[in-house]
């Protein structure tokens, strides 16, 4: 476990669990409250990062159907890593150790070199990845970034899977233009434009809806209010984490969105002309990053 403080904020980061966030959270007066869903012992001890505060996404984010995909110089061919799924999930960053490159009271530098073994079902294209994490008097801002390390232009996207705890009353407040409908396996079908939309901009409860969903359009802003509890949390982003991700679940203690550069299965949506999917093709030897913050503001 990695401690970083800045006055009543503590940041708590386990690197070999995926380089994730256990735990952000204030302190004050011996009355803890956390801005994501913390880690229990259970969790931390099972190197699990499924149940982690939250875990990075790369060198993709969300799913590729069946794990396979032939945009781009090297065809792509990966293993299911996900339950029962048939598709691979949330890139490989987060089944792997980080490594501390660097650490102080109140950052750190979390880095992660990826090989692809001859001969493998592994992603395909060398890389590395970087996590930055810095606490200050507003709140945490993390930049992940991803350079390609292979001969080959590589495909690319980068992301985080921030877990919110939703006690009754969450509300949330973000801007989004559409929303990608999905099929069964949550793999996307088609862009639509649900009523619900509108409601969002002007703050939605959200016991009201059950969603896993990817939307274009963001405002790269959402805000989180727990009426209950006097808090509230902003979330901001930077380009190129464009879309949006909202996994709110029935009856959890936690919904999930993500600030995200691609949308789900964007390569193969890429390789049939479509677009509004984001991703990027990487050059060798590029770097591509991106920065979110989630800043603690008053209700």
């Amino acid at each position: 476990m990695l401690t970083l403080r800045h006055g009543d904020l503590r940041l708590e980061l386990v690197p070999d669990v995926g380089g994730s966030i256990a735990a952000f959270y204030s302190e004050h007066a011996g009355v803890r409250r956390d801005w994501l869903r913390p880690a229990t012992p259970e969790a931390i001890a099972e190197r699990d990062p499924l149940r982690m505060g939250s875990f990075p996404l790369a060198p993709w984010c969300n799913r590729i159907r069946n794990g396979r995909c032939g945009y781009g110089a090297i065809p792509i061919e990966l293993p299911p890593n996900f339950k029962d799924s048939p598709h691979t999930i949330h890139g490989t960053s987060w089944q792997g150790p980080w490594e501390v490159e660097s650490a102080s009271e109140s950052d750190a530098t979390l880095t992660q070199e990826h090989r692809p073994a001859d001969g493998s079902r592994d992603w395909p294209y060398a890389f590395d990845a970087r996590q930055t994490f810095k606490l200050d008097e507003r709140g945490l801002s993390v930049e992940i970034a991803l350079t390609n390390r292979s001969a080959h232009p590589m495909p690319a996207g980068i992301g985080h899977h921030p877990y919110f705890p939703h006690p009754r009353g969450t509300r949330l407040t973000t801007r989004v233009d559409a929303m990608w409908d999905s099929d069964a396996d949550l793999l996307p079908t088609g862009l639509t434009q649900p009523v619900f939309l509108s409601r969002l901009a002007d703050g939605i409860d959200l016991d009201e809806i059950v969603l896993d969903n990817n939307f274009i359009g963001w405002s790269r802003e959402a805000r989180v209010d727990w009426p209950e509890q006097h808090a509230g949390l902003l979330m901001r982003a930077e380009a190129p984490l464009d879309y949006f991700v909202l996994y709110s679940p029935r009856n959890e203690d936690h919904f999930v969105m993500e600030p995200v550069s691609n949308c789900t299965d964007w390569m193969n949506l890429a390789a049939q002309g479509i677009g509004d999917a984001g991703g990027m093709v990487l050059p060798p030897e590029q770097t591509l990053s991106g920065r979110f913050q989630l800043l603690p503001v008053s209700p």
